[in-house]
């Protein structure tokens, strides 16, 4: 009779200690796999990410924002030659240089203007290269090796009796769908900010046309700090994921599995607070508001 509650026993077991196999399995599988997701996605040009969206935002820039930017810089030119010409006693102390100055001005706005995606792609490349550089570091240095933790935490497993196992497929099942929830999080987090992307570049002609002038020059150089801010956030993305990852990689190792499982449920929790605020740390970084 004991023999056969025996075998019971062990049989349970082995169906609960699969379970949590197959919860932890998925668990750590999603962490590799975010981390590569991530990587591909923030490091994508707004070309990249969508060549069909980006050629309707720039077609709708060039068509429709362009013809709004050439009048901005008429009043802006215009308000300078004004205030030019009464700085210098209406014009009873003119200086001609200052025609060329204004010339050149007119020119260099022209030329910022007619070129603004080629500026504006030109910075997302830049950040792309970095987050590039980033991507190939964090991603080969915290990829988790899914059989080989399962096996150190074999012997843990089948030291515990069914009670304790049962806590144990509940919290792994719990964490493992908070980490479902954290990829959608994560996706939300990307697509939104490639979003904030495309939105900056739909209008970026109308503040390129302000940057010659002193007086309305602080739009163009607030809306330049926010594309580098925008740019360089999927840097301090990749930064954070790459934390969570080796995080996670220290967690492992843990000799407690329940302490081990809470822990990953706090890491995630950090990880999505931490890529939330991403963005207005970037701002910060580069006093863009």
């Amino acid at each position: 009779m004991q023999s056969i509650l025996d075998a019971i026993n062990e049989w349970i077991k082995e169906i609960l200690i699969g379970a949590i196999n197959g919860n932890l399995s998925t668990m750590f599988g999603d962490v590799n796999e975010k981390v590569g997701t991530i990587a591909a996605e923030v490091g994508q040009t707004p070309q990249g990410w969508n060549a069909n969206i980006f050629s309707m935002i720039q077609t709708l820039s060039e068509n429709v924002i362009v013809p709004i930017a050439g009048l901005v810089i008429t009043y802006v030119l215009c308000y300078e030659l004004i205030s030019m010409v009464t700085e210098k006693n209406n014009m009873h102390d003119v200086d001609t240089s200052m025609f060329f100055k204004w010339v050149f001005k007119a020119f260099v706005a022209v030329y910022l203007v007619t070129h603004t995606f080629d500026i504006t792609m030109a910075v997302f490349d830049m950040a792309q290269h970095v987050v590039s550089g980033a991507a190939g570091v964090i991603g080969g240095s915290t990829e988790i090796d899914v059989a080989a933790a399962l096996a150190s935490m074999q012997d843990g497993l089948d030291a515990m009796e069914i009670p304790e196992l049962l806590l144990l497929v509940m919290e792994t099942s719990l964490v493992s769908l908070c980490m479902k929830i954290m990829s959608v999080l994560i996706t939300v987090i990307l697509y939104g900010r490639m979003i904030e992307i495309y939105l900056y570049c739909s209008v970026s002609p109308i503040p390129f046309a302000t940057m010659t002038n002193r007086e309305w020059g602080q739009i163009g150089n607030n809306y330049l700090k926010s594309l580098f801010a925008i740019g360089f956030q999927g840097f301090l993305i990749m930064i954070c994921v790459g934390i969570y990852a080796v995080l996670v990689n220290n967690m492992i190792i843990a000799d407690n599995l329940h302490s081990a499982i809470f822990s990953l449920a706090a890491y995630t929790v950090i990880l999505c607070f931490s890529l939330f605020k991403s963005g207005a740390l970037a701002k910060s970084i580069f006093s863009a508001h």
